[in-house]
């Protein structure tokens, strides 16, 4: 025991008993006093390790008995465990300074730890050696580790994938491995990953030897992506596509499992060559489309909710798992629909026909104007031939007008149809979206859903009987050239009816000098043809040439190139 602990315990005042013992002191002869001393400081050597007892703590101290003449002071922070700052406890201690300002001896637990631990390691293991710790502290970049002294864990190296918060491991024993060992620097690097991915691929091919397609298993789901789910079946990733996790329609895997989650699934196929398992979780429930021709029959009506649309059609949940096609072909009788939105929207509870089944491929056509009558059906009873009906001009094209005759049902207006004599180069010359016209039925086709209609048919064909009284062959007719062509001139006889004067048909002086478009001509009727609405015409003289336009002046133009005379 000290001195000084002896007087404190013995209740002496320091005053008195330090006057006592230099009293004591100088009666003692000089060798004995010599040989005190080297007592009293031998084996006490700086920057050593000696053992203590922990005495107790004073502050942010632990005073510790190390056998000298005063108790020496190890900061309160050395001791990572506050469990392990026990009275009476003997610990391995760094002397740093036998006696400082204070009289005190300073002394560091930590750095005893850090030397005596560090022995430890590189004496019994090296580099690629397994090794446990605690985790301690987060420091930047990465983990610091316990395993008798702080080791570096990166946060690279903490799991094979990667970690959200590897703050999440502190407090926790973790198995690493020793990547590299620093001696100069007493610096340790370990890897947490590198041992879980050896761990992984020696589970990997145990498992890959065990795995049969049909099994069942219990795994981890690790990973979610738009095409499916991947399942760590404890050493290999299988995965759970999108298609074979639900027998209903699932628009994203995070709609039937999560992250961590802990799933039972069924090995659908092993390649072990390219080390892919192909995982099913809906395999484990029983097949819905089993039985369902039988409970599903074409022509039958049935109630369904619309759960998808696409471009083509709407897709009709009858039942968990067991969904049908309604096509945009089979969503109205009359209109025609560009979208299936412009029908259904998801959601809707909706009564459809059942037209088709297929258990094989697992398909349900759905139509759902079945459930509706068709107009088309009594449209040969409606509309009859020869039959005078009104209508509005829907849309034209290049060819004729579609005229809506009611909703959803159209008639084709042809462009051959609108007028006796004149030649339409398009409809809208004739008719234009949007007006309300009256036209004759010409001809009905329920099967091909066509009604054909007629517009030049409300009144009498001048082709019968005006035209032919009229324009007799050898009379002399006069008209103005409408239109120039390569094998002559069209000739506008009167309103809406032109005559083909052919290029064979003109003299030679005339044709030296040319016709223009708006010349007043005489000509001779010379071919007849009512049934084709063709008059041929040949000339006779110019009666008066058109006046030239001011921006540019006439130029009689060269003489076309001869032509067969029955074009027209």
């Amino acid at each position: 025991m000290s001195n000084r602990k002896l007087v404190r315990q013995l209740g002496i005042p320091e005053e008195e008993a330090e006057r006592c013992a230099q009293e004591a002191l100088a009666a003692l002869p000089q060798e004995a006093i010599v040989k005190r001393y080297e007592d009293s400081v031998k084996n006490f050597t700086a920057d050593t390790i000696i053992k203590g007892k922990i005495l107790n703590v004073v502050g942010d101290d632990v005073l510790v008995d190390i056998g000298y003449k005063s108790e020496g002071a190890v900061p309160r922070s050395d001791f990572p465990y506050s469990e392990q700052i026990q009275a009476g406890t003997e610990i391995e201690v760094f002397l740093e300074t036998i006696e400082d300002e204070s009289g005190m001896i300073v002394l560091s637990k930590q750095k005893a730890d850090k030397i005596r631990g560090w022995e430890r390691i590189i004496t019994q293991n090296r580099e690629g050696d397994v090794i446990a710790g605690r985790v301690i502290r987060k420091i930047k970049g990465g983990l610091l580790v316990d395993v008798g002294v702080p080791v570096f864990l990166p946060a690279s190296q903490v799991d094979v994938r990667r970690v959200e918060d590897i703050g999440e491991l502190l407090g926790k024993t973790v198995e690493c491995k020793i990547l590299k060992i620093d001696e100069k620097r007493m610096n340790i690097i370990v890897s947490r990953r590198k041992l879980l991915e050896e761990q992984r691929a020696e589970a990997k091919h145990k498992l890959l030897s065990e795995l049969t397609e049909g099994d069942t298993r219990d795994g981890i789901v690790k990973n979610i992506a738009d095409f499916g789910a991947f399942v760590d079946l404890g050493g290999i990733d299988g995965l759970l596509h999108i298609t074979d996790l639900s027998w209903g329609r699932v628009n994203h895997p995070s709609e039937v499992v999560k992250i961590d989650q802990r799933v039972k699934v069924k090995i659908l196929k092993v390649d072990r060559e390219q080390e892919r398992i192909a995982l099913g979780l809906k395999q484990l429930q029983p097949n819905p489309w089993e039985g369902v021709a039988a409970r599903f029959q074409p022509g039958q009506r049935v109630k369904g909710r619309v759960v998808n649309l696409m471009p083509y059609g709407a897709f009709v949940e009858l039942e968990p798992g067991v969904e049908g096609l309604v096509h945009i072909s089979e969503m109205s009788w009359t209109k025609r629909i560009n979208h299936p939105s412009e029908v259904l929207n998801v959601g809707d509870e909706v009564e459809v026909a059942v037209l088709a089944v297929d258990t094989e491929k697992q398909e349900l056509s759905l139509g759902l104007k079945q459930t509706e009558a068709n107009p088309w059906d009594q449209v040969e009873e409606k509309y009859k031939v020869y039959q005078r009906v009104k209508g509005k001009v829907r849309n034209t094209t290049t060819y004729g007008a579609f005229v809506e005759l009611e909703d959803g049902i159209d008639g084709l207006l042809h462009i051959n149809d609108m007028s006796w004599t004149k030649k339409v180069v398009h409809p809208n010359e004739v008719v234009k979206k949007g007006d309300e016209v009256e036209v004759v039925i010409l001809s009905v086709d329920k099967d091909k859903k066509r009604i054909a209609l007629g517009l030049k048919q409300l009144t009498a064909n001048p082709w019968e009987t005006a035209i032919p009284e009229k324009y007799r062959i050898g009379n002399a007719v006069r008209g103005r050239i409408s239109k120039l062509v390569s094998f002559g001139a069209f000739v506008e006889l009167e309103k809406d009816l032109e005559g083909l004067l052919h290029i064979s048909k003109v003299d030679k002086e005339t044709e030296q000098a040319g016709l223009n478009a708006g010349d007043l001509v005489e000509v001779k009727v010379v071919k007849l043809e009512p049934n084709e609405g063709k008059i041929g015409l040949s000339l006779s003289r110019v009666v008066e040439r058109a006046k030239p336009k001011e921006s540019a002046p006439a130029k009689p133009p060269a003489a076309p190139p001869a032509a067969p005379e029955t074009q027209a």
